[in-house]
């Protein structure tokens, strides 16, 4: 199916209307009041920060820097799949030292971070090097027997806490949970805003390809459903059942369970050590989750990220998505959250090798029982 621009009008008047509010206070499951506060950066770009204290207090000021705007979609004939092209992308940040750390605090006298705050606890801003924006333009001319369009999507990134280092196992509890409810209320306004699929990840470590080391995920925004995601539509729009394959799977399967959620290890994984974790009643995103479910998923990321360090005996890199049901298949898409470490020993990586990348048959040197034993017996 060919992406469409699905901002529709009517969205958009509503999602402008809440964003347009500077300071709001957060509809939430969660038992301590949340905060969002919208701050429009030099550059063009939006800025929100999250907290449990009213995100307060005035901006530093910021040069206004040049906006990048998107790239745009190609569709490869033989695969039939859709690739983001953005040469801007090519330019983006890379390891810069600690002291020039652009997700840190900024700091009155010194030159301003994408952060013009002094103290905040959460923050999500638009990505300085968008793959996908709403304004992007459509693609300049065609090349024969090749479809294209614009990559009208969102690109945003997600700064987990003020700290420069840490992770999801040092984060607390409160800190994970505030982090669960922005990823939330994100999923609102680009679902408000016309997009197809949201997409909240991460890339933890070197192996997978970070370059900026301050703990901090990402959300891609899609106009458009994905393959891998418009495949797991049509499983669960058939009838797959999720929730009896857990229950099926249970004994030699799960690691843990907490309020609802559990950690699992998937008979089908195609990585060594895979783990996912999943409401045990079909659940379509983490919106629907009650205040115990919430804490049980917020608990487990942390669960999971520790699992993992403590068995491999080292910062163990992965790569972490949030799979919620794309807009409209809400009625039968199960939410998974899932984990894909790039380890299969302490010190040996598990590559995406020549006939994975040919084919997308995946070649698996560890058995997913054998991974919900060791990492249960944790």
């Amino acid at each position: 199916m060919r992406p469409a621009d699905t901002c529709q009008p009517g969205k958009m008047r509503l999602y402008d209307a809440l964003m347009s509010m500077e300071i709001i206070q957060l509809d939430s499951a969660l038992q301590e009041a949340v905060y969002r506060r919208r701050h429009m950066k030099a550059d063009g770009r939006e800025l929100f920060l999250y907290g449990y204290i009213r995100p307060e207090g005035a901006a530093l000021p910021e040069p206004e820097g040049t906006r990048i705007y998107g790239g745009e979609l190609r569709q490869h004939p033989l695969r039939q799949d859709w690739s983001i092209y953005a040469a801007a992308r090519q330019n983006r940040t890379y390891k810069p030292s600690a002291a020039n750390d652009p997700l840190a605090p900024s700091i009155a006298g010194k030159p301003v971070t994408e952060i013009p705050f002094e103290t905040f606890e959460l923050a999500v801003f638009d990505n300085r090097f968008p793959g996908m924006h709403p304004e992007t333009p459509p693609p300049e001319s065609e090349i024969s027997l090749l479809k294209k369009d614009k990559a009208s999507g969102k690109c945003e990134v997600i700064v987990y806490a003020p700290e420069q280092t840490g992770s999801l196992a040092t984060l607390s509890q409160s800190q994970r949970l505030l982090l669960v409810q922005a990823w939330i209320d994100r999923y609102a306004a680009h679902f408000s805003a016309g997009q197809k699929f949201v997409l909240p990840f991460e890339n933890r470590g070197d192996e997978v390809g970070v370059t900026l080391h301050h703990p901090h995920g990402q959300i891609y925004a899609f106009p458009f459903i994905p393959a891998v995601q418009q495949k797991a539509v049509d499983a669960f729009e058939a009838g797959y059942d999720l929730a009896r394959g857990m229950q099926d799977w249970a004994e030699d399967y799960t690691i843990s369970s907490q309020a609802g959620i559990t950690a699992f290890a998937p008979p089908f994984a195609r990585y060594p050590y895979e783990v996912w974790l999943a409401p045990v009643v079909r659940q379509p995103g983490p919106w629907t989750f009650s205040a115990e479910q919430l804490e049980g998923f917020a608990a487990l990321l942390g669960d999971v990220t520790r699992w993992y360090d403590a068995f491999f005996g080292r910062t163990c890199p992965y790569m972490l998505s949030l799979q919620a049901a794309p807009a409209g298949y809400e009625k039968s898409f199960h939410f998974t959250a899932q984990f894909y470490p790039i380890l299969r020993s302490q010190d040996r990586l598990k590559y995406f090798a020549c006939v994975e990348h040919a084919t997308n048959v995946f070649t698996v040197d560890v058995m997913p029982e054998e991974t919900a034993r060791v990492l249960r017996d944790l």
